[in-house]
């Protein structure tokens, strides 16, 4: 226990900041497509390649099997709600550990 508790609560961290990289690349795509945001800008395109590097191994399995649905990709909200379903599982894993001690 002295080492699951702290390597549990690391992994929902992870988890947390996962999440919020696929939300800040999905609208950062959405600037980018709608011309808000140039990718000529060096700090830009860094963060953006960043962010796809990034999100897009994950995004990249779903949409295998996840159709676009009117030119709308919806894989990141499908990859978010699986993150959130994990850190659940994550959670009750580490309550029943908590409880069993």
């Amino acid at each position: 226990m002295i080492i699951l508790d702290p390597l549990l609560r690391v992994l929902m961290i992870a988890i947390d900041l996962y999440i919020w990289a696929v939300i800040i690349s999905a609208i950062l795509s959405w600037l980018v497509h709608f011309g808000v945001v140039n990718t000529r800008n060096q700090f830009v395109s860094m963060i953006g390649e960043f962010l796809w590097r990034l999100t897009e191994p994950a995004l990249k399995r779903i949409r295998r099997f996840v159709p676009m649905l009117g030119g709308i990709d919806i894989s990141p909200i499908v990859l978010i709600l699986a993150l959130i379903f994990l850190k659940m599982v994550i959670g009750n894993i580490h309550l029943a550990l908590v409880r069993a001690l």
